[in-house]
C-alpha cells in the first residue's frame, strides 16, 4: 500500500484558499470499486482508503510516512498563474471581448 503525499487543490465552489494550506497523507486503493448488483451503489472492502491525514508542512508528512514504515509518493502542486486585472477592465473602450449585457 502506498500512500500519497499531496497539497488539495482549490475547489471550483470556493474563491478563497480555504482548506489548500495544508498538507495530506492519503492512501491509494489497493483495488477497484465493485457495484452492488441490487442498488447500483459503488463500494470497497479497502479500509485504509478511508483514512486521511492532515500535516502543517511537507516536512512532517515525509517524517510521519517515514517513522512509521509507509511506502510513500509526493505529489508537488502546480502553481496558478494569476491574471492581475481591476474592476475598470470591463469598461474599458476598444476591449477585444464583447458586451455580455
Amino acid at each position: 500500500m502506498v500512500a500519497r503525499i499531496y497539497k488539495p487543490a482549490k475547489t471550483a465552489m470556493q474563491s478563497g484558499n480555504a482548506c489548500t494550506k495544508s498538507w495530506v497523507l492519503d492512501f491509494e486503493p489497493e483495488a477497484p470499486r465493485e457495484i452492488d448488483p441490487l442498488m447500483g451503489w459503488t463500494s470497497s472492502n479497502d479500509m485504509k482508503s478511508q483514512i486521511q491525514m492532515k500535516f502543517p508542512s511537507k516536512d512532517e508528512a515525509i517524517a510521519y510516512a517515514k517513522r512509521n514504515g509507509l511506502a510513500y509518493r509526493v505529489v508537488e502542486p502546480h502553481e496558478r498563474k494569476k491574471t492581475l486585472k481591476s474592476y475598470a477592465e470591463n469598461f474599458r473602450y476598444g476591449r477585444i471581448d464583447s458586451w455580455t449585457h
